[in-house]
C-alpha cells in the first residue's frame, strides 16, 4: 500500500451498516483504503500490529478512524481509551460514528479523547450525506501530524 494514501478504518459490527457507509463512501467518490474491524479487538489487533494483522506494516496509519460504539469483545470506548494511553495512536483522528442516542455516551466519548461525536441518520440520503461531509473534512481538510512532536 502507498503510504501516502489515506486509509480510513471502519469499526462496525453490523454488516447492514457495514455495507450501507460502504456504498455511501462510492456514491460520494471518495476511493480511499477502507479497512473493516469487525469488533474492538481486531480494530486493536490492526492498529497494533497484533493477531492476524501480525505482518501489517505499522509505519501506514489509519488517516481516520470511524468507530461505533457498541461492539462486541471490546465497546468503542474501551478501544477509544486503549487508543489515547499508546503514543503510537494518541493523536489519531477518532470519529464517534454510532446510532446511540445515549447522553453519556456523547460525554464519555469527548472525555475519552474523541474528535467528533456523529449519531448515524437513519434515512439513506441523510447519511450519504453525512458520509460525503466526513470524507470532506476528514480526508481533505483535516491536517493530522506525520510524527509525534515534530
Amino acid at each position: 500500500m502507498n503510504k501516502d494514501k489515506k486509509l480510513i478504518l471502519w469499526v462496525e459490527d453490523n454488516p447492514d451498516d457495514e455495507l450501507l457507509t460502504l456504498h455511501a463512501l462510492k456514491e460520494n467518490h471518495i476511493k480511499n483504503e477502507v479497512v473493516v474491524a469487525h469488533d474492538g479487538a481486531e480494530a486493536l489487533d490492526y492498529l497494533f500490529g497484533t493477531g492476524m494483522y501480525e505482518c501489517r506494516d505499522l509505519s501506514i496509519m489509519p488517516q481516520v478512524i470511524l468507530l461505533d460504539i457498541n461492539l462486541p469483545k471490546l465497546n468503542g470506548l474501551e478501544v477509544l481509551s486503549r487508543l489515547r494511553s499508546d503514543e503510537r495512536t494518541e493523536l489519531l483522528p477518532v470519529v464517534i460514528l454510532t446510532s446511540s442516542s445515549e447522553e453519556q455516551d456523547v460525554i464519555s466519548s469527548y472525555k475519552l479523547g474523541a474528535n467528533s461525536y456523529i449519531r448515524k441518520p437513519v434515512d439513506f440520503d441523510q447519511f450519504t450525506e453525512a458520509v460525503r461531509n466526513l470524507g470532506l473534512y476528514w480526508l481533505v481538510l483535516n491536517e493530522v501530524p506525520s510524527k509525534k512532536g515534530s
